[in-house]
């Protein structure tokens, strides 16, 4: 059974499909919790397409579990001012959460 959705969550738009990992910005959340995700803008399951205008509201629910938490890859930024003799070098690891989607079910 092939479903996906669309679903808005942490501030972005994520394509998710059943029983893969994802990784978001943080949650307030613990590691092992399980949640839903409510803001789903699109699901597809078999040959079904059901689009939400701009949400699917109490049709559908997306059960996901949060495995843990990390920092990601560390993101550097040079700056430099040419002639001045000024450089400067900003590190910055983003806090992520990797959550696992368990399934996605017709209420």
């Amino acid at each position: 059974m092939e479903s996906y959705a669309i679903v808005q969550a942490s501030g972005k738009q994520i394509w998710v499909e059943e029983n893969r990992f994802y990784n978001l910005n943080r949650l307030p959340l613990n590691s092992g919790d399980h949640f839903s995700l409510n803001k789903i803008l699109l699901v597809k399951q078999n040959n079904s397409l059901h689009i939400g205008k701009p949400f699917l509201l109490g049709s559908y629910s997306i059960e996901a579990t949060v495995v843990r938490h990390f920092l990601d890859k560390k993101t550097c930024v040079y700056k430099m001012r040419p002639k001045k003799k000024t450089r400067k070098t900003f590190g910055n690891r983003s806090k992520k959460t990797k959550i696992f989607i368990r399934s996605i079910n017709i209420i």
